[in-house]
């Protein structure tokens, strides 16, 4: 019966069982969605019970998640990364941060050497999808779930993820970071980026004219904002942007997305 009703949310959902379209899905803060062209699923920083996100328990509705991409170990990033591994996600983090999620409840058999690595490290995670770790420029401390109020717990060094999906689109996600020069020899010199997911809001990530700044050096066909307006001190936002990138003459186009709304390519 459980197979059967597996069958059938498959069948309904052809985004979910492979169309040969890349499907990406914001569902506010950082927290996307992507199904490859052959059906993998790919969660980057989830946390589905954000402000932004019009339906908080999605996560429940969807069949099957293959990967979580987590950037860093700060809540925001982190809060729905154990439910997301108890759905069968194999976790895609920097080690320590691994450790760390495996320690405050992420099933450990999904947490191996085969998908925990370092900035420069690359790993084939299915015969269609690679995955680069890059640098980020950030912090990572991790709060355990069952001690909150505790201190944060070291969780290794922040980083971006650019995803390359055979027959689909190169994806930049920078996780949280400022803009650094050091983007153009990791990611603009060494990749052809078609989307960069880029954080947006300030304060604790560079802001509008810093992303535009990322992606003179990036040149992604298509940015996308994204880590804005979740809280007050996330202020900036995508017209802000979008006279960033025209103030310096870049061909990039600027694709906000709804929270919620797919986006196929």
């Amino acid at each position: 019966m459980h197979a059967l009703m597996l069958a059938l949310l498959f069948s309904a959902n052809p985004a979910a069982a492979g169309d040969g379209h890349t499907h990406l899905t914001w569902y506010g803060h950082a927290t996307f969605v992507v199904t490859t062209p052959k059906g993998t699923v790919l969660a980057f920083d989830p946390w589905f019970h954000n402000p932004k996100n019009p339906d908080p328990e999605v996560l429940a509705k969807i069949p099957k998640i293959d990967f979580a991409l987590v950037s860093h170990g700060h809540f925001d990033h982190t809060g729905d990364a154990i439910p997301v591994g108890q759905k069968g996600a194999k976790l895609v983090a920097p080690f320590e941060l691994g450790t760390d999620l495996v320690a405050a409840g992420y099933p450990k058999d999904q947490a191996t050497m085969m998908t925990l690595a370092n900035a420069g490290g690359t790993l084939d995670l299915t015969d269609e999808v690679k995955v680069t770790f890059v640098p980020a420029v950030h912090s990572s401390g991790f709060s355990n779930p069952s001690n909150p109020q505790g201190p944060p717990e070291y969780g290794g060094n922040p980083v971006g993820y650019v995803v390359q999906i055979a027959g689909g689109p190169t994806i930049y996600h920078t996780g949280d970071t400022d803009a650094f020069s050091d983007m153009k020899s990791r990611v603009g010199d060494r990749f052809k980026v078609d989307l960069m997911l880029a954080c947006i809001g300030g304060h604790f990530t560079m802001d509008p004219e810093g992303a535009a700044l990322a992606a003179s050096w990036v040149h992604p066909k298509t940015i996308v904002p994204m880590h804005y307006g979740t809280f007050p001190v996330l202020t900036g936002t995508p017209d802000e942007l979008a006279k960033a990138l025209k103030a310096r003459k870049l061909r990039t186009k600027l694709l906000v997305l709804e929270p919620g709304k797919e986006k196929s390519f």
